[in-house]
């Protein structure tokens, strides 16, 4: 039989790698990166990326791998993770899959759709559109179209309000649909989840001390590192939620005060995001909404009957 896969998704700070670390020591597991961030090698720190100790504790897989300068898509994730998973899968061990970047998720469970690119002229239509109608009728007229696109895009996301409506636009398909005709990249049988959704105050509580701490452990000299090398802003390392705020003080347009107090703002802001992508995309999987360590076990235990069969 297929060794088994445990999926670990959660919001910033919800205590997932903990989780995933005492997992994979209770049953011999390797741990793979499900989160978008944690990638990157230039923001170990500001992206709470396990720490060197941790990582010595079991085997970790893309973790601190890609350099900023290389934006990686999900299906680029999706292939690398694929061949680890299957590599580890022929060593015979469990392996724990962990992260907060929902889409990742999906991709292992749902497969990615593959939905033509749209020409040029069709994306400057939509941008068009959208400065010309306003959000909200904007959505109205995707909603006739692709409601399911629509309710699921969060307020102010011009990016995919545009990016599903361009689709739709080029193909006479929606993005739903396209996005309906996928395989799975793991076989259901082969895996089982969870999904942390600790209390929103006690979420918030802890993003804003982890921002303190990470002041304390030396991120500003990572934000300082990272913005020496003037890489395109676009790229995905440069939107880790923090960095803009911290190197907008290092560039002395801010206290540190103001700075850290932006970045804990913003920090809430990206868990509330995770949180509701948790709700909405992966309602069925098992909930664990304690807060401290050992009673987010337990009740891991609980959900998980056969951890040790």
């Amino acid at each position: 039989m297929e060794p088994r896969i445990w999926l670990i998704a959660g919001p910033t700070a919800s205590g997932k790698s903990a989780l995933a670390l005492r997992l994979a020591q209770e049953i011999g597991a390797e741990i793979v990166n499900g989160d978008a961030l944690q990638l990157y090698a230039d923001l170990r720190l500001l992206t709470a990326r396990p720490s060197v100790e941790e990582e010595a504790q079991a085997l970790h897989h893309l973790f601190g791998t890609v350099d900023a300068a290389d934006g990686w898509s999900v299906g680029r994730w999706q292939r690398a993770a694929t061949s680890v998973l299957g590599d580890i899968a022929e060593r015979g061990r469990p392996a724990v899959v962990v992260g907060g970047t929902g889409l990742y998720f999906r991709a292992l469970t749902h497969g990615l759709a593959d939905v033509p690119q749209t020409p040029a002229e069709v994306r400057r239509a939509s941008a068009a559109d959208f400065d010309a109608l306003g959000e909200a009728a904007f959505r109205d007229r995707l909603a006739q179209v692709d409601p399911a696109a629509e309710a699921r895009i969060s307020p102010a996301d011009r990016q995919r309000l545009s990016r599903a409506w361009e689709v739709y636009a080029a193909t006479g398909t929606s993005l739903s649909d396209w996005q309906a005709r996928t395989d799975p990249a793991l076989e259901p049988a082969s895996w089982n989840a969870v999904a942390l959704e600790p209390p929103r105050q006690a979420l918030y509580d802890r993003c804003d001390v982890r921002l303190e701490n990470m002041i304390d452990q030396g991120a500003l000299d990572e934000v300082a590192a990272l913005a020496a090398r003037e890489l395109d802003p676009a790229l995905p390392a440069m939107k880790a939620v923090g960095y803009r705020e911290l190197a907008a003080y290092l560039r002395g347009e801010t206290s540190l005060a103001e700075g850290l107090d932006a970045a804990q703002r913003e920090t809430r802001r990206y868990a509330k995001r995770q949180s509701t992508w948790l709700r909405g995309q992966m309602a069925d999987w098992p909930r664990i909404d304690a807060v401290d360590h050992e009673s987010q076990w337990r009740q891991f235990l609980a959900l998980s009957p056969a951890l040790t069969g």
